[in-house]
């Protein structure tokens, strides 16, 4: 029985292709945003170490930054490991050495962790093609996707919105 059929072709993803312009520049400021979020609640969760905000911080400067560069020079989006790595590194120093004994927070930050592991894996797959990609999900704007990206935006605002409960509480 045949699998599925996988596209192995160059990602639009990482093109100038201007169907895909839009998306990045969306991620401009979804990035700017989130991670704004991230690093705010970061400072005001007791336990959270120095390096770790530095972490979280330059990974909120870098993705926004290398986005930007990105809609004039899109190979540059190679580099889009860089703050997600710092990101994916900082969130699990978290939930490693500071996670809160109880309250939404403790819930939160790895849910949250979760949420940005999946969109650095999802951008790995789709964008650099480290694993063959699906057929049904080649497209940029196919309905897999889209599926998959609110699965990870879900859990990203889910558990900062529950860290940001358990810092009231």
């Amino acid at each position: 029985m045949a699998g599925p059929a996988v596209s192995q072709q160059h990602p639009v993803e990482l093109s100038e292709d201007q169907r895909f312009t839009a998306r990045v520049a969306r991620l401009v400021m979804i990035s700017a945003v989130a991670l704004g979020v991230i690093w705010v609640l970061a400072a005001a969760t007791d336990g959270v170490a120095g390096w770790i905000l530095i972490l979280l911080f330059a990974g909120w400067l870098a993705m926004p930054s290398l986005l930007a560069v990105s809609l004039i020079r899109p190979k540059t989006r190679y580099l889009l490991v860089v703050p997600a790595g710092l990101v994916t590194v900082g969130l699990t120093g978290i939930c490693l050495t500071a996670l809160p004994s109880s309250g939404a927070g403790r819930i939160g930050w790895p849910l949250l962790t979760t949420g940005i592991l999946l969109g650095a894996s999802l951008g790995g797959w789709f964008w650099y093609r480290w694993v063959p990609v699906p057929s049904v999900f080649a497209a940029p704007f196919s309905p897999g996707r889209w599926l998959l990206v609110t699965l990870h935006a879900g859990l990203v605002i889910a558990g900062a919105a529950l860290v940001a409960v358990g810092l009231v509480e």
